[in-house]
């Protein structure tokens, strides 16, 4: 391994309100690798209703950077800071950044989910569809379109849309 090898990781940062899409924009003009996880909702004005592109994690946005950028990314207007674990900014596992692809890639199915099936607490796996091999902990059901689970690498809860025939438990001996 070379001794003056750059190491490159993912970051959360926080940034002010509201300002999530021009803090990912005033990065990349900045040549800083930046990813904002966007989602579409329907918005309703008072007169019309329209899709909107929105953030999913409202405030962050997600760099990919070396020691060498870090203060850079700090000088962006609207940028607040790093999220620290420990002390240190905490590094974001390329396997998270690519899950939150993979969740927002997801196309709209049905859920069949009964309390009967599973339990909230209960670790849970996707096992067919986009987001196939993905382990949480069943926090809820919310109606019967989506459930709410816990990953624990990203800290957050995520409501998900799945098929009950795609959930299965999780056995850690599989």
């Amino acid at each position: 391994m070379e001794a003056n090898k750059i190491n490159y990781n993912w970051y959360a940062i926080r940034v002010k309100s509201r300002s999530e899409k021009r803090v990912y924009t005033d990065l990349t003009e900045q040549g800083i690798e930046a990813y904002l996880p966007l989602q579409k909702k329907l918005r309703q004005w008072s007169d019309r209703k329209k899709w909107v592109e929105m953030p999913l994690i409202s405030g962050y946005v997600f760099v990919y950077i070396s020691r060498k950028e870090y203060e850079i990314v700090l000088r962006v207007f609207n940028v607040v800071s790093y999220i620290y674990f420990e002390g240190k900014a905490a590094v974001i596992r390329e396997e998270d950044i690519n899950l939150l692809k993979r969740m927002l890639g997801q196309v709209d199915v049905e859920l069949e989910i009964t309390e009967e099936q599973f339990k909230p607490g209960q670790k849970v796996e996707i096992i067919a569809g986009p987001l196939l091999g993905v382990i949480g902990e069943l926090i809820e059901f919310k109606g019967k379109n989506k459930v709410a689970l816990r990953i624990p690498p990203l800290g957050y809860t995520v409501l998900i849309e799945a098929p009950g025939k795609n959930l299965a438990p999780y056995n850690q001996t599989n």
